[in-house]
């Protein structure tokens, strides 16, 4: 998911990304296995097959390549060989159906993976029409296109479906209760593409970070340059995701036929205070963060207290679990200070 936008910005300014089937070396690195209780190695991504297939012929257009996933599925398909083509608005403007008609059947794809969508939250509670286009229309649009094509898509969701109340982990075949403009427009995205597909994944994601764009790890760490004091909410939990991880999972799951409704985050959970504490101590930054509650901090948008989601869906259906969130912090920061030094 794509972070907030600054003002003045376009909703998700786009540009295109086509990745051929070259090949690249698999990405390789040591990964905490959660439900195993020790480290791995990966010295290299798997290669899936097209079923049906002796090799991977597939291509694949993904939206919002602009964003932070969209642009680490682009990055992971093309490393397995598979061509990938990369949209945002320039190209295909997801709230006009004409555009997202022509573009993907101009595109051919064998599966559409839609990142792309509205994610400033608080922004939403002031621009609903603007917010239901780009997250219920847009995906209403694209189903109707893949129905008609006969090819698989991809939906990217999010825990702001639920109400966030209580301190259960949510499955994946909970009911939606959303509470915010951004929570009910996408929750109807959803609904849209169960409604008219039958080739259909959706994956809810939460508390997103990439090297691609703007995020709560970036933020803490900018922060960190100008203030002695940082305030953060104590009240909120929830499970933070790397893109990096959660790309290798969902070019995995287009690959295959196991349809369904699925929730994808890094195994644990904190609160955003746990996690900003996380962040200094990962990047041997000296702060004073000081735990607020949601209220003590205010926001025009209400926000998920409780945004705990069981994975467990994902081996149930042959897929792994993403690594322990704080390994994933861990690599991220390194990333992160690699690209300062260079």
């Amino acid at each position: 998911m794509r972070p907030a936008r600054r003002a003045g910005e376009k909703a998700f300014p786009y540009s295109i990304i086509r990745a051929g089937k070259r090949k690249r070396p698999g990405r390789q690195g040591k990964f905490f296995l959660p439900d195993e209780g020790k480290m791995a190695e990966c010295k290299e991504a798997p290669v899936r097959m097209r079923p049906g297939s002796a090799e991977v012929d597939m291509k694949i257009l993904v939206t919002g390549v602009k964003g932070q996933l969209g642009h680490d599925v682009v990055k992971e398909l093309e490393g397995r060989g598979i061509e990938a083509i990369g949209v945002d608005i320039e190209e295909m403007d997801i709230t006009d159906a004409a555009s997202v008609e022509k573009v993907i059947k101009e595109t051919a794809p064998d599966a559409v993976i839609h990142c792309a969508a509205y994610t400033a939250v608080d922004a939403a509670e002031e621009n609903e029409e603007l917010c239901r286009k780009v997250n219920a229309d847009g995906p209403r649009y694209i189903a109707n296109v893949c129905k008609e094509l006969d090819i698989r898509m991809l939906q990217v969701s999010t825990d702001y479906v639920f109400s966030g109340e209580g301190e259960r982990f949510w499955e994946p075949e909970d009911e939606g209760d959303p509470r915010s403009v951004y929570g009910r427009t996408k929750y109807e995205g959803e609904l849209e593409v169960r409604e008219i597909l039958e080739k259909y994944f959706i994956v809810r994601i939460a508390w997103v970070f990439g090297v691609n764009g703007k995020n709560f790890v970036k933020t803490m760490l900018n922060l960190a340059k100008t203030h002695d004091t940082i305030r953060v909410v104590n009240d909120q939990f929830g499970s933070p995701t790397y893109t990096f991880d959660l790309a290798r999972l969902l070019a995995d799951m287009i690959l295959t036929e196991k349809y369904g409704v699925y929730h994808a985050t890094n195994e644990g959970t904190c609160s955003w205070y746990e996690f900003a504490c996380s962040i200094f101590r990962e990047a041997g930054v000296s702060v004073n963060v000081v735990p607020v509650t949601t209220e003590e901090y205010g926001a025009k948008a209400k926000r998920p207290a409780n945004s705990r989601m069981n994975n467990d869906k994902l081996t149930e259906n042959g897929f792994r679990k993403l690594p322990a969130w704080q390994d994933a912090l861990a690599r991220y920061v390194a990333v992160l200070k690699e690209q300062d030094e260079a």
